[in-house]
C-alpha cells in the first residue's frame, strides 16, 4: 500500500475495509447505542457548539483532553468492541480508545486540527473508519502551505495515519453546500499515561 503523503509522516487509505452489510450493521448499531453529546468549545473567548454529536469510548483509564474538554470514557460495548479487534487485526497495533462522531447533515464539521495531544505520545497510529455519506476529508502540511491533499472516504472504508503525521500535517471535514446524509466516524487511538 502506497503512503499517500509525500513527506513528513504516513496516510494509507483502505476504501473497502468493510463490507456493505457491515456497514448497515454497523451505521445503524452506533446510531442507536452510542451515547451522543454535543460539545462546547471556546474560541476567542466565545462559547459555540461543536458542529457534530461526539462520543468518548474505551478502557477506564483511557481520559482524554481535546479542546479543553477532558473526556472520561464510557465503556466498551460488544460491537464496538469487535471492531476495535477487526481493526487492530488489521493494523498489527492495539487500541485502547476511541472518538466517535456523527456528522448529521452537510453542516456538520471538524475544523482545521492535528491530533497532537500529549497523551497520544509522539507518534501516533490513529486508524479511522467511516460509515454511511462519503465525506471529504483534506490534509495541508503545518509549516508548506504548497503540500494539500484531499481524500473521500467511502463508506466502509478505513484511513490509518501514523509516523510523524500529527507533527507535521492538519485534517479537516469541511462543511459541504450540497445537501447529504449522515456519516460516522470512528477514530481508534492509544491513549498512554502522563504520570
Amino acid at each position: 500500500m502506497q503512503n499517500l503523503l509525500c513527506r513528513d509522516g504516513e496516510v494509507y487509505y483502505y476504501p473497502y475495509f468493510l463490507d456493505p452489510s457491515e456497514c448497515v450493521f454497523y451505521y445503524q448499531i452506533f446510531v442507536n447505542k452510542v451515547k451522543w453529546q454535543q460539545q462546547k468549545i471556546k474560541l476567542f473567548g466565545k462559547t459555540y457548539l461543536c458542529p457534530r454529536l461526539s462520543a468518548w469510548y474505551g478502557d477506564a483509564d483511557a481520559e482524554y483532553t481535546y479542546s479543553g474538554i477532558l473526556n472520561k470514557p464510557e465503556k466498551w460495548f460488544s460491537e464496538l468492541e469487535t471492531l476495535k479487534r477487526k481493526i487492530e487485526a488489521f493494523c498489527k497495533h492495539t487500541f485502547n480508545s476511541v472518538l466517535i462522531n456523527w456528522y448529521r447533515n452537510e453542516k456538520d464539521s471538524m475544523g482545521w486540527h492535528s491530533d497532537d495531544e500529549p497523551e497520544l505520545g509522539l507518534n501516533p497510529v490513529i486508524a479511522s473508519v467511516s460509515l454511511g455519506q462519503p465525506r471529504v476529508f483534506k490534509f495541508r502540511h503545518r509549516f508548506d502551505k504548497t503540500l494539500k491533499l484531499s481524500i473521500c472516504l467511502e463508506n466502509g472504508s478505513l484511513l490509518v495515519m501514523k509516523g510523524a503525521c500529527q507533527r507535521y500535517w492538519e485534517h479537516a471535514i469541511p462543511k459541504q453546500t450540497k445537501s447529504c446524509q449522515g456519516r460516522i466516524n470512528l477514530t481508534f487511538r492509544k491513549v498512554v499515561s502522563l504520570s
